[in-house]
């Protein structure tokens, strides 16, 4: 069974900087993408960045393109999301992403 744990969301104002963390369990790790979504209130799950079981990031959604970055350490079996110059808009809880498989989320608010 695969088993998702993000951490690393905070409440941050504009112009912040966060990083996600996600650490998978129970898949074979450094053969499979992973990826992170996001869901604000009233609004669709959002695909925000993908990445390939070598590291090379593979999707950004254009909303987060030159300001988010994805990366994954296969010796850990974690996969990060480094989030700079944060804005409103990018509130929202953040789950990753196995196949099918998501994490509980971990939330993060961009408020002055």
């Amino acid at each position: 069974e695969v088993h998702l744990v993000e951490s690393g969301g905070d409440a941050v104002q504009p112009g912040g900087s966060l990083r996600l963390s996600c650490i998978a369990s129970g898949v074979d790790f450094e053969r499979t993408d992973m990826g992170w979504y996001r869901q604000a209130p009233a609004r669709e799950c959002e695909l925000v960045a993908t990445i390939s079981p070598g590291g090379v990031p593979t999707f950004y959604a254009d909303s987060v393109k030159g300001r988010f970055t994805i990366s994954r350490d296969n010796a850990k079996n974690t996969v990060y999301l480094q989030m700079n110059s944060l804005k409103t808009e990018d509130t929202a809880m953040y789950y990753c992403a196995q196949g099918q498989s998501r994490g509980q989320g971990t939330q993060v608010t961009v408020s002055s």
